[in-house]
């Protein structure tokens, strides 16, 4: 025999396509052909493959070898192809019969000792092999645990290419997937910590609720971080939906931890301000890789002293927060990631950041208005809420009623994200702060004049931009769910309002 066909997996993106492997012999010189937009990686997978196959007792044809990989048109990144070319190529030799791989699916990269090793992205991969009706998988040991969240697929893992040899000719058994590790309990910081900020508490609640954008400005000191910081312990936890796409995300990034558990806290993201726009947004040669909005989908994107980020950086996050997804593209392919994530800014009013605020800031008016500048106003205009900062009082600091903890702020807020979901499952959305302004404007969810009266107001007035506008209704509905209210009020409209506009302290 001198032909044979394996399968594989390849990603583009978090979009996974099963390939076909196939290899090759005819006679001539010893050589090694490889065709299907193969990245370099994978060129290199003949100098990998042919150690394994030597270094594990196998016989290397020394014949004319021409690799394929179907389809061809799509490009091919990373080394998960490994093991899936060094059957093909056994079974091409006539050395391996490959009945019992037919419609299975093979990933991992082979070391030059034979051993197989994890690779990146294997949850989007088997969940691509089994929308293509393929329910078997034969995955690197490391990779088992990821690789069985996927329901409805067989996994079975192998560390060496012997063993897969051996399981092909002899039908030795193959290494089961651990057994999934009971989830542990939630931790992390609580809101309770937090000191006084009343207000700045109700905003944070507010947002969780609605999946609404916040800034939080205000003096070193007043408590921005910890707030930010504690986001994530007052939302939901990711439905299954959500939770596999979470989940790819950092297993293409290679962040998964060892437990192989699907994600199912909201994942929290805090970038150090020196991240550059490949950071942030995405981005690397070759097939580019989830930035850190990307790692933040369904949580939480966190800026701790916005203005001193690079204002490239910023504003790169426009269009990510516009329309919950971020399109890179490349000279060989476009890639989009997922990216509906909860941004939080926090910023000092000025650059000095005197603790005691503006009695003891040096900074002239004119350095205070370029330092926030630097934030500019069509990001702003997609942040809902905006919250200043006063500092806390001794009294607050040293009192011993603690806040309320987060998870009784957390139970609200999924009462609240569960009316939401009710009221919007026929319009196909989830979350308030995900809706599009024309369908608030209309009925039947448009709400009466005498409780917008205000809100037009300002936009006759050149004050609120018709993009507010929309995101102060937004979050009224956010309030009336929290609130427990069926259709917003004026008393929601103008709370709205404050947040949006600072006016509520």
């Amino acid at each position: 025999m001198s032909y044979a066909r394996v399968l594989c997996v390849g990603l583009v993106g978090v979009a996974g396509h099963v390939v076909e492997v196939e290899a090759d012999l005819a006679p001539g010189l010893p050589a090694i052909a490889i065709s299907g937009l193969p990245d370099t990686t994978l060129h290199e997978a003949r100098d990998r493959v042919r150690a394994a196959i030597v270094n594990s007792g196998q016989k290397w044809p020394n014949r004319r070898i021409t690799l394929n990989l179907l389809p061809a048109t799509l490009p091919k990144f990373g080394s998960a192809f490994d093991l899936a070319i060094a059957a093909a190529l056994l079974g091409s030799a006539g050395e391996l019969p490959l009945l019992p791989l037919e419609r299975v699916v093979i990933l991992g990269e082979l070391g030059l000792d034979g051993t197989v090793r994890p690779v990146r992205g294997v949850l989007p991969m088997v969940a691509a092999a089994a929308r293509a009706g393929l329910d078997r998988v034969i995955v690197p040991e490391p990779n088992a645990a990821e690789a069985a969240a996927i329901p409805g697929v067989r996994v079975r893992a192998v560390d060496t290419l012997h063993r897969l040899v051996a399981f092909v000719r002899e039908g030795s058994p193959l290494i089961d997937p651990p057994a999934p590790e009971p989830a542990s309990p939630p931790t992390g910081p609580d809101l309770a910590d937090v000191a006084g900020q009343g207000y700045a508490r109700r905003a944070l609640e507010v947002a969780a609720a609605g999946g609404h954008h916040v800034a939080l400005l205000g003096p070193p000191g007043t408590g921005k971080t910890m707030l930010a910081e504690r986001l994530p312990s007052i939302l939901p936890e990711l439905d299954d939906e959500s939770a596999l796409e979470v989940t790819a995300l950092h297993s293409i990034a290679g962040l998964l931890p060892p437990s192989g558990r699907l994600l199912r806290r909201p994942p929290f993201q805090a970038p150090h301000h020196t991240a550059t726009v490949p950071a942030l947004v995405g981005g690397g040669s070759g097939l580019a890789r989830p930035g850190a909005v990307s790692l933040a989908h369904r949580g939480v994107l966190f800026l701790d002293e916005a203005p001193e980020f690079s204002k490239t950086a910023l504003e790169a996050l426009r269009q990510p927060l516009e329309h919950g997804r971020v399109q890179l593209a490349r000279a060989r392919g476009g890639t989009e990631y997922p990216a509906r994530t909860q941004l939080v800014l926090a910023a000092n009013p000025c650059p000095c950041a005197r603790p005691a605020g503006d009695t003891a800031c040096e900074c002239s008016p004119l350095t205070r208005r370029r330092y926030l500048g630097r934030l500019s106003g069509p990001l702003l205009d997609r942040i809902d809420v905006q919250v200043t900062m006063l500092p806390v009082r001794a009294a607050e600091l040293m009192g011993a009623d603690a806040g309320e903890s987060s998870a009784v702020v957390a139970a609200r807020v999924a009462t609240a994200r569960s009316a939401a979901a009710e009221r919007w499952a026929t319009v196909g959305h989830r979350l308030n702060a995900e809706l599009p302004g024309p369908l608030l404007r209309r009925p039947p969810f448009r709400l009466p004049p005498r409780d917008t009266a205000e809100l037009r107001g300002r936009l006759d007035t050149g004050s609120l931009s018709a993009r507010g506008f929309d995101r102060i209704i937004r979050m009224a509905w956010s309030i009336a769910d929290l609130d427990g209210r069926v259709r917003p009020d004026r008393e929601d409209v103008r709370e709205a309002i404050g947040l949006r506009t600072g006016e509520g302290l």
